[in-house]
């Protein structure tokens, strides 16, 4: 990433020099490039739990850490900085993002920030042609089979509207239209509290295996006739860290029969007819909603993609995978729909990029509590507009 930034520095501002940390002069404008890392006074701290003098009444709400006296280091590899002004904002950015930075050293010992330089939107393949027919792609997220919330009536009309069983002929046109599915993650809630090292009994099994079961009998019924996918989430039976593996096609036997159906990673990428798609199952986001402030989860999502990385926040607060010779969260090509499960509610927006990139966001919410499914028709001069379907 740091290669990136400083191959786009001679475009921004090719009359200032690039320093180092330790070769800042105080009063000399200069750009220096490094990774951010945000102080944070209510971060919690694993070493708190032992504290004696811990407070009873918790400092903040347990959804957002924030405090105004957070500030910002940048770091390279001669040293760090803190970093003053009012350009750039602690509430906005979080530990691990790569920028450039355009200031001077005050007599403080700080780097007073002019301007900032981030990666912005990658390289985006141009959209094709409009098709001659109409197409769609539903995207549903938190099903949550076996949840108390999980209302399995709604979740078989819906699986009979995207089938084409239910609605008039208006709707069952639509239906024959519908191309691809994605559900991503929370599909299934298996019951932690059997798994407590104990041998389960035959009706602990039944409790455990149950779930699934009539998760996999909903799923068989769109796999016959639709492409389908399915991400993991922070509740399926999957590994915690990101990017997270596909839930084992042994959980789903009569769906997986189909060559239809696909059990896929998170983040997961993919293309139909040249127009490329790219989500997560809500980790990413809800993570970010913790150590900054945004006006909603579209901004943390257009942040993302601005920083170039899928889940900046990882590994400091995010869980990931500790990869040595390359990064998989990062966004090299700029998809043209960028979706995000399990969240509160259904919001959507158009960006554009500099370099006239055009990106649709989707935040798809919790089926379980809304009843709420996405259905996104596939038109470039529209902008690729989506409705909210809801049973």
């Amino acid at each position: 990433m740091r290669t990136l930034i400083y191959s786009l520095i001679p475009n921004w501002k090719p009359h200032l020099p690039v320093c180092t940390v330790l070769g800042l002069e105080e009063g000399k404008e200069c750009i220096i490039v490094g990774t951010l890392y945000k102080h944070m006074k209510l971060k919690p701290c694993i070493l708190d739990e032992y504290s004696k003098e811990r407070s009873v009444v918790p400092l903040v709400k347990p959804h957002n850490f924030m405090h105004s006296n957070d500030s910002l280091v940048l770091e390279d590899d001669s040293g760090r900085v803190k970093l003053g002004g009012t350009v750039l904002l602690p509430s906005v950015y979080v530990t691990g993002i790569v920028v450039a930075l355009h200031g001077k050293e005050t007599s403080a010992g700080e780097f007073l920030v002019l301007d900032i330089l981030d990666a912005d939107l990658p390289p985006q393949i141009e959209l094709p042609l409009k098709s001659r027919e109409d197409k769609y792609v539903v995207f549903v997220s938190g099903l949550s089979v076996g949840s108390s919330t999980c209302n399995p009536l709604q979740f078989q009309l819906l699986v009979d509207h995207i089938t084409g069983h239910l609605g008039d002929e208006k709707e069952q046109g639509i239906a024959a239209q519908i191309v691809h599915v994605v559900i991503s993650g929370n599909s299934v809630v298996v019951p932690h509290g059997l798994l407590n090292g104990q041998n389960l009994t035959s009706k602990d099994q039944s409790s455990l295996s149950e779930p699934i079961k009539e998760l996999d009998i909903l799923l068989t019924q769109i796999a016959v006739g639709l492409p389908l996918d399915i991400m993991p989430g922070p509740d399926d039976p999957a590994n915690f860290s990101l990017p997270q593996q596909p839930l084992h096609r042994c959980l789903f036997p009569g769906t997986s029969a189909y060559n239809s159906f696909r059990s896929c990673t998170n983040p997961h990428s993919f293309e139909l007819e040249n127009i490329s798609f790219l989500g997560t199952s809500g980790q990413n986001v809800d993570d970010l909603e913790k150590y900054s402030e945004a006006k909603d989860k579209l901004e943390f999502m257009e942040r993302t993609l601005r920083w170039r990385h899928l889940a900046p926040t990882a590994p400091n607060t995010l869980g990931c995978y500790p990869f040595t010779d390359r990064d998989p969260l990062l966004i090299e090509s700029c998809p043209h729909v960028y979706f995000v499960g399990n969240q509160d509610k259904y919001e959507t927006r158009l960006i554009k990029g500099s370099e006239g990139q055009v990106v649709r966001l989707i935040c798809i919410p919790k089926f379980c509590e809304t009843g709420v499914a996405v259905v996104m028709f596939k038109h470039e001069k529209s902008g690729m507009p989506c409705s909210k379907f809801r049973n």
